[in-house]
């Protein structure tokens, strides 16, 4: 499959690379990121964590990890890093969900626009007090509602949920269709990189 065709996934839609390669967040001042064409803007996202290893499963179809002869769409992409790594939110944005009660495990949901990332497999609980939701994982607590900024430590890989070993699932939705994580990196890759040739 060339990589500017649309992909397909079962049960959900896929934004196509192509798409992909005119579009990005863009920050105005505190309002969260929009969408605009070009590449530059992709500069300004972190890379989700820390103490990173490889990449251990992609975005797409793939052979069902808890064994079997079954095949799934892997609606992500895994960061493999020592357990209690920390992890990093990708954009600036706001604290949709908060959850602990699924395959995903302890959980954090963070809306930019018409972006939203998740991150599975956390460390932690969800506790409640009377302001909502929130993640206690030692001294870090991420509470749903809350703002947290490009780059802010939101939690540490762990091993809970549907997991066979410590890591980061990470999944992007753009305007509800899932988009492939891998190109995202790429794309903040080219743009970094292209920062770092105009200053020399």
């Amino acid at each position: 499959m060339k990589r500017n065709r649309w992909l397909f996934a079962v049960g959900a839609s896929v934004v196509g690379l192509n798409v992909l390669a005119a579009m990005g967040p863009k920050a105005v001042g505190n309002q969260p990121p929009q969408v605009a064409v070009g590449t530059s803007i992709w500069r300004n996202g972190s890379f989700p964590v820390e103490n990173f290893q490889g990449y251990t499963s992609p975005f797409g179809y793939r052979s069902s990890p808890t064994g079997g002869y079954s095949t799934e769409f892997h609606t992500g992409l895994d960061f493999a890093a020592p357990n209690g790594s920390y992890i990093r939110n990708w954009w600036s944005g706001r604290v949709i969900r908060v959850s602990d009660n699924t395959a995903c495990g302890t959980s954090v949901r963070v809306q930019s626009g018409s972006w939203v990332h998740v991150y599975c497999h956390m460390k932690g609980y969800v506790a409640r007090d009377s302001r909502g939701p929130y993640v206690v994982d030692g001294g870090l607590r991420i509470r749903q509602g809350q703002t947290v900024k490009a780059g802010q430590r939101i939690g540490r890989v762990g091993m809970t949920g549907r997991t066979t070993g410590p890591h980061l699932h990470w999944t992007l939705k753009y305007q509800g269709k899932l988009v492939d994580p891998a190109a995202v990196l790429r794309a903040m890759h080219r743009a970094q990189r292209g920062s770092i040739s105009q200053k020399l």
